[in-house]
């Protein structure tokens, strides 16, 4: 089995909608999270759940904004490039950021044309090698 697809390389990050859909949509580069993670490539995938309230934010309504909020599916990949804590006092890096959680800086975000349904975990999790077949069949151009 090839090292691709033995997911080496890749873990899974369960993101509740809709941040998972503001990540996708592009401006939301900053996940957060109550402990650090590695650097390295994340399958996204939505959560089940919704969070309900935050659909009221402007600020996540606009970004949103004609995107379907799917769950339970694997929606795309992204890299995570760093991961900090805003020194307390300063400004969040980010107006996504909250104060006090770990921020996964997110680069070069690809959706997938069509979202895979698999389970997630609060965790980083490691995908199995079908998903992760899958997840290529549809990026054919993507190169970790």
């Amino acid at each position: 089995m090839s090292f691709l697809l033995r997911g080496d390389w890749i873990r899974g990050i369960s993101i509740r909608q809709p941040y998972a859909a503001c990540i996708l949509a592009g401006p939301k580069t900053v996940e957060n999270r109550p402990t650090p993670w590695r650097p390295g490539w994340v399958l996204l995938h939505a959560s089940k759940t919704v969070d309900q309230p935050a659909l009221r934010v402007p600020l996540i309504g606009r970004t949103i904004r004609g995107r379907e909020l799917v769950t339970g599916v694997v929606v795309g990949v992204a890299r995570i490039t760093d991961c900090h804590q805003d020194p307390e006092g300063s400004p969040p890096c980010s107006e996504w950021a909250h104060p006090g959680a770990w921020h996964l800086v997110l680069a070069d975000v690809q959706e997938l044309p069509l979202p895979i349904p698999a389970r997630g975990q609060v965790v980083p999790w490691k995908p199995t090698p079908d998903l992760v077949a899958q997840v290529l069949q549809q990026l054919p151009d993507f190169r970790p």
